[in-house]
């Protein structure tokens, strides 16, 4: 299994603070937002590789990074050619150019470059394998009314989509995709077809949306605290949470 790690974007929600830095690089409880998704990967049973697809403004800061923290499996950063949010790849772009960049043949874990979360993975990846079909991260949203910022699912009793909105105006549901997803190599082909048939390039819950209607995916729901840093208030949020030691 290998790791894609989604942080090839700018943050603007967040200027002036993200102007020169990115995102994933905010310190949060003493060490980057990025360290603790590799602390929760690091006892992942097969992991073999992780990649960070960043931009042409960052990829210097990152691959900075990647050089001095000590990880067991290799860690590539690779920059998308992008200089600014008007050029972006969007998030379903820079899985397709990572998977065609680095050859992927293998099942595929994506975690976007924002989720600040302290737990380990294992349970996500067991539920997937047994699956051997796409999984979503799943949180059950406490505060209602930020419900129409994320994706919403509706799954049934054996965890299986039947439906997924992408930041909709009246929600269905509580449960949210938290950006994490894991992808069956046998399944990573259809990223490409996505593409190419014209659909949107950025919002990963919509290409989760256009697959659900095609073939089984599932929702693996985590009954812990998540926090996804997306403005001021989340990150003001997450952080006296964990510099009290979530």
């Amino acid at each position: 299994m290998k790791v894609l790690i989604l942080a090839a974007g700018y943050a603007t929600r967040l200027y002036p603070l993200t102007l020169n830095k990115a995102k994933p690089l905010l310190t949060i409880g003493g060490k980057p937002i990025l360290e603790y998704i590799f602390d929760n990967i690091k006892n992942v049973d097969d992991l073999r590789e992780v990649y960070i697809v960043t931009n042409s403004k960052f990829a210097k800061d990152f691959s900075s990074w990647a050089s001095k923290y000590k990880f067991h499996k290799p860690v590539k950063v690779i920059d998308d050619g992008t200089t600014s949010d008007s050029d972006r790849l969007g998030a379903i772009g820079d899985m397709l150019f990572i998977i065609n960049q680095a050859k992927i043949d293998d099942d595929l874990m994506v975690i976007a470059g924002d989720n600040l979360f302290n737990f380990e993975l294992e349970p996500f990846v067991e539920f997937a394998r047994k699956k051997n079909k796409a999984c979503v991260g799943v949180h059950d949203l406490a505060n209602k009314s930020l419900l129409s910022r994320y994706g919403v699912l509706s799954l049934d009793e054996n965890g299986k989509v039947i439906e997924f909105q992408e930041k909709p105006a009246v929600p269905k549901s509580s449960l949210i995709s938290m950006g994490l997803y894991y992808f069956p190599k046998g399944k990573l082909s259809l990223i490409g077809e996505y593409i190419k048939s014209g659909q949107k390039p950025d919002q990963p819950g919509n290409y989760i949306s256009w697959l659900s209607k095609k073939e089984d995916v599932y929702g693996f729901v985590f009954k812990v605290d998540w926090y996804d840093i997306g403005d001021p208030v989340s990150l003001k949020e997450a952080t006296q949470k964990f510099e009290k030691g979530a």
